[in-house]
C-alpha cells in the first residue's frame, strides 16, 4: 500500500512542529488514510466529536493526554452526547467512578476548544456547513444529516479520528468526500404508498429502518415523497437508517440538495430499483416493536436530541393532561436553557440533557417495557438498556404515557 502524499505543511505538523498533541493527531490522520487507500489529505472546515463519551478509562486519558500536550482544535468542533447530564447531574445513576471519569473527558474535549453543546444533533444548534464543503464528522445520524440534508460531505468519523481531524483540520480523501461516491444506486420508489402515510410523522423512522435493513451503506434515492420534507423528518430517517444499517447518505427527490430532481441524484443511472409496498413497511414498522399491547413502564423521546418543532408539537399534545408513568425527553441543553418547559414537567415529564437515556444509566433499572417514537431508540432499546420496546407515533407515546398502557392508531398503516 503506498504511502500518504503529504504537503510539506501536513510534514511539518507530523514531525511536531506545532506540538506533541498535533504531531499525535496528524500520524493518526494520514496513517488511517493510508489503509483506507486514500492519497491526500483534504482540508474541513469544522468537526463534531463523537468520541467525548465515556466507555472507559482508556478515552478519557487520551482527550487528556491531547489536552495536555497543548492540542486545539483547528476549525469548529462541536461535540455529542457525553455521559452525564450536567443540568440535571441527579438523573444519572453512575457509580462514583463512572462519573467522574465521564466529567473528566467532558472538561477534556473543552479544554481542547470544542464548543460544549454535548448533542447528537449539532445541525440543530447551529453548526450547519455549507453544501460542497469537507467536513469530519462523527454520530451516525448526524453523519447522515450533515451528508444528506446539509449536503456538506463526510465519512463516518469514528472515536477517536474525529478529535484527531478536527485538531489538524483535514481529513482522507475518500468515500464520500468525493463526488463520484455521492451518486444513488438505488432507486426508492415510495410513490404506491397512501397519501396519508406518507405524510405522517410516524412513517418517517419507519422508512428509515426499511432503507438500513434493506441496502446496507448502499446510497439510495427516494422517490414519490411529498416534496419540501422537514428537517425533523429527514432527521428521524436518517437516524433510524443509519442504525439498522450503515446509511451515511440518501437522497429525497424534492427535498434534499443534491437530489432536485431523480436524474440528478442517480447521475449515470441506478443500478436497481425498489417499489415500496404497504406489506414492507408494515414489516419495518412491526420489527421496530419487542412487545405489543399491555402495561408500559415509561416513555422515551428525542434520538435524535429533541427540536424546537418537536417540543411544541409535545405541548400541544400533553397541554392539560398528566401522564402515569415517566415520559423522557433527551434535547440540547441550549434549548432547556431558553425554552419553558415546566408545563411538561408538571405534566410529569423528565428532560435530559447533554446525554441520551439510551447511553447512560438514567431509566429505572430492572426489565420493563419502553415506548419510544425514534426508530434509533427502538433499535438500540433492547440490547443497550434490557426494556422491551414499542414504537408509536407522538401522538400514541403521549396517549400511552397518560393511560400507562399501549394506546397506538393503527388507521394510517391500513
Amino acid at each position: 500500500m503506498p504511502a500518504m502524499d503529504l504537503s510539506p505543511d501536513e510534514r511539518r505538523i507530523a514531525d511536531g512542529a506545532d506540538g506533541a498533541a498535533k504531531a499525535m493527531a496528524m500520524r493518526l490522520v494520514s496513517e488511517t488514510g493510508r489503509l483506507l487507500g486514500a492519497q491526500r489529505l483534504l482540508p474541513i472546515v469544522s468537526s463534531h466529536v463523537d468520541g467525548c463519551l465515556y466507555h472507559g478509562d482508556s478515552g478519557t486519558y487520551f482527550a487528556e493526554r491531547l489536552a495536555s500536550d497543548g492540542g486545539q482544535v483547528a476549525v469548529p468542533t462541536t461535540l455529542n452526547v457525553g455521559a452525564l447530564d450536567l443540568l440535571h447531574p441527579d438523573r444519572v445513576k453512575g457509580d462514583a467512578h463512572h462519573r467522574e471519569m465521564s466529567l473528566r473527558m467532558m472538561r477534556a474535549y473543552e479544554m481542547l476548544g470544542c464548543r460544549p453543546t454535548w448533542t447528537c444533533a449539532p445541525y440543530q444548534a447551529g453548526h450547519r456547513p455549507a453544501v460542497g464543503t469537507d467536513v469530519a464528522w462523527g454520530e451516525s445520524n448526524a453523519v447522515a444529516f450533515c451528508n444528506s440534508v446539509l449536503g456538506a460531505r463526510t465519512n463516518r468519523y469514528g472515536d477517536f479520528l474525529d478529535i484527531a481531524c478536527a485538531l489538524v483540520g483535514r481529513a482522507p480523501d475518500y468515500g464520500l468526500h468525493r463526488a463520484e461516491n455521492r451518486r444513488a444506486t438505488v432507486v426508492v420508489d415510495a410513490s404506491g404508498l397512501s397519501p396519508a402515510l406518507r405524510n405522517a410523522d410516524v412513517f418517517y423512522p419507519v422508512l428509515g429502518t426499511w432503507l438500513g435493513a434493506e441496502i446496507g451503506a448502499e446510497i439510495a434515492a427516494i422517490d414519490g415523497l411529498p416534496p419540501k420534507q422537514g428537517e425533523d423528518r429527514l432527521k428521524a430517517l436518517g437516524a433510524a437508517a443509519a442504525s439498522a444499517g450503515a446509511v451515511g447518505l440518501f437522497h429525497v427527490v424534492g427535498s434534499t440538495p443534491e437530489a432536485p430532481t431523480l436524474t440528478a441524484a442517480t447521475q449515470a443511472g441506478p443500478t436497481r430499483a425498489i417499489r415500496l409496498t404497504p406489506e414492507m413497511v408494515r414489516t419495518a414498522r412491526d420489527r421496530l416493536s419487542t412487545a405489543r399491547d399491555g402495561a408500559i413502564d415509561c416513555v422515551a423521546l428525542g434520538s435524535p436530541h429533541f427540536s424546537e418543532a418537536e417540543f411544541a408539537a409535545l405541548k400541544r399534545l400533553a397541554s392539560g393532561r398528566r401522564f402515569r408513568v415517566p415520559l423522557y425527553v433527551c434535547t440540547r441543553r441550549d434549548l432547556v436553557e431558553r425554552e419553558d418547559l415546566s408545563g411538561l414537567e408538571a405534566a410529569g415529564a423528565l428532560i435530559v440533557a447533554d446525554t441520551c437515556v439510551v447511553v447512560t444509566p438514567i431509566l429505572p433499572a430492572g426489565a420493563g417495557t419502553l415506548m419510544t417514537n425514534s426508530g434509533k431508540f427502538a433499535h438500540y432499546g433492547p440490547a443497550n438498556l434490557g426494556y422491551d420496546v414499542v414504537y408509536g407515533s407522538l401522538e400514541d407515546c403521549v396517549a400511552s404515557a397518560v393511560e400507562g398502557r399501549v394506546v397506538r392508531d393503527e388507521s394510517v398503516w391500513r
